[in-house]
């Protein structure tokens, strides 16, 4: 099943959450019935993301974005991690520094944009400035309601640059989220993640809905869809997103460069440089047996 088609929201439609089943998982039973898919998908990642460093025309930037426990975290390190970090970013947008707030809010994700030959990976974005300003009244609403125009605009820039964009809302259920909770609490691995303010923001959990939802339903563009992922299952949302990503970058039809020396030349200069070396190192090893066996 093509999942970009399934979970892509499309531009100008109207994305209700609540419609949209968090346990979904496709025909797989499990986990292990989806391992080799999932694997197959991280090695095809690994291939293109090594054509995208080596072209080095073009980048890449994946936007995560999730109510809290919603697995941002996990996507990448079970899929994304499957790159090769030289050729990957991840940068991670908390509540802005003194610097960041004196500027306006794309200042510090422009900072951050892919150079070419990169994926970068936001973990949170400038989508914080419509979801958490506008739930916890940061700023006015004749503020926050500009910035998706904003969005639009800052995108298509980058876009138009060469950087391809994927944003993907992992779409968890409010019963999930409050196991996920538990597990941090229980689990002395996981209780640094956890703290009194990820219950109290769950008294907000429609007020977030609607913000998502309505930041998805402005800023999914053609050149910059949203996907909203079923993630209840961690295994299913791996599979999801890295297909999607793997398939993105295909369909690119990357190509490695052109060599920059002549390849012929080369190897006529240097196959003869070898063979010429192994030539004296055969004849310095001959003269040393031949005076072995005098002695």
């Amino acid at each position: 099943m093509k999942y970009s088609d399934m979970f892509k929201i499309k531009p100008g439609s109207s994305v209700r959450l609540d419609r949209i089943d968090p346990g979904f998982k496709d025909k797989h039973e499990d986990q292990a019935s989806a391992l080799d898919e999932i694997e197959k998908y991280a090695h095809r990642l690994r291939e293109q993301q090594y054509l995208l460093y080596a072209e080095n025309k073009r980048s890449l930037l994946i936007i995560l974005q999730a109510m809290d426990a919603g697995g941002k975290d996990g996507t990448i390190n079970h899929v994304l991690g499957s790159m090769n970090p030289q050729g990957t970013r991840v940068y991670g947008f908390k509540a802005p520094s003194a610097e960041e707030a004196s500027h306006d809010f794309l200042w510090r994700i422009h900072q951050a944009a892919p150079h070419r030959g990169q994926v970068a990976i936001f973990n949170r974005s400038h989508y914080e400035d419509v979801l958490v300003s506008r739930v916890h009244n940061l700023v006015p609403k004749k503020v926050w309601s500009k910035r998706f125009d904003q969005i639009n605009d800052f995108e298509k820039n980058l876009v138009e640059n060469g950087t391809h964009i994927l944003k993907f809302y992992l779409h968890i259920s409010e019963d999930e989220q409050l196991r996920r909770f538990r597990q941090r609490i229980d689990d002395p691995a996981r209780q640094w993640k956890i703290s009194e303010s990820d219950y109290m923001e769950r008294e907000r959990w429609d007020d977030y809905t609607k913000a998502f939802e309505e930041a998805m339903n402005k800023c999914s563009s053609k050149h910059a869809p949203w996907f909203v992922i079923p993630a209840n299952h961690k295994w299913f949302r791996n599979l999801a997103v890295s297909q999607i990503v793997a398939e993105t970058l295909e369909s690119l039809k990357i190509e490695f460069p052109e060599p920059t020396v002549d390849i012929k030349e080369m190897k006529k200069k240097y196959h003869k440089a070898e063979e010429e070396e192994a030539a004296k190192r055969a004849k310095k090893a001959d003269g040393k047996n031949s005076k072995k066996g005098k002695k």
